[in-house]
């Protein structure tokens, strides 16, 4: 593997890693394999990893981060709830595209490995349900759809969202670009948003449900 040596060698330690450690999974992969990969020195990579599964869990920080970010700038470029929503989906899958890597490490490495990975999958899976809820909310304080219950609603979003990423990771199909359009429909009737509005092109700003009703 061609590494970039002008990068900080935390960054290409932490790149050649997601390689690894998605080709060989986390139980086959050594630090030998890390070091080789990253063009370093096993002390470079203790440095700043004291063991296999720090790095691995800062791999995972380093997806979440990413992904967070991206959400946010995405929900910040739209002013209406429903509008948030939909924003925030379309992020999501794009980073779950960009970074098929780590995506595959969260989504399917990261579990079976023990308490820590579990708590970390868990504390994660909170943390964008959360976000998803807070959204969901607004959505609903805007009258854009109606009361229901948004913390269950949130987790059914995960759900359905990781579903069709695990399954594109391990089929290739359906890409989720493909997989937005029937996703964002699901979703948004799944909420109580009428019909028409679903139908409507992204670009046109959804009138409030409580103008309907």
């Amino acid at each position: 593997m061609q590494t970039n040596k002008k990068k900080p060698t935390r960054q290409r330690i932490l790149d050649a890693a997601m390689d690894v450690f998605a080709q060989k999974g986390y139980h086959a992969t050594r630090v030998d394999d890390i070091v080789l990969a990253s063009q370093t020195s096993k002390g470079a990579v203790y440095s700043y990893f004291p063991s296999k599964q720090q790095l691995f869990l800062a791999l995972i920080d380093t997806f979440v981060e990413r992904l967070e970010a991206q959400l946010q700038a995405a929900i910040e470029s739209e002013p209406h709830g429903i509008q948030r929503v939909e924003a925030a989906l379309k992020a999501c899958l794009e980073m779950f595209t960009r970074y098929r890597k780590l995506a595959k490490i969260l989504l399917i490495q990261a579990t079976g490995l023990g308490n820590t990975f579990e708590e970390k999958r868990l504390t994660i899976h909170d943390r964008f349900a959360r976000l998803i809820k807070h959204h969901l909310d607004h959505a609903v304080a805007q009258g854009d759809i109606p009361p229901l219950q948004t913390t269950v609603a949130a987790y059914v979003w995960m759900g359905a969202i990781y579903e069709v990423v695990i399954r594109w990771i391990y089929t290739g199909q359906p890409e989720p670009e493909q997989a937005l359009p029937t996703l964002r429909t699901m979703l948004l009737r799944s909420i109580g948003v009428a019909e028409e509005r679903i139908q409507q092109p992204d670009n046109v700003t959804l009138v409030s449900y409580r103008r309907e009703h």
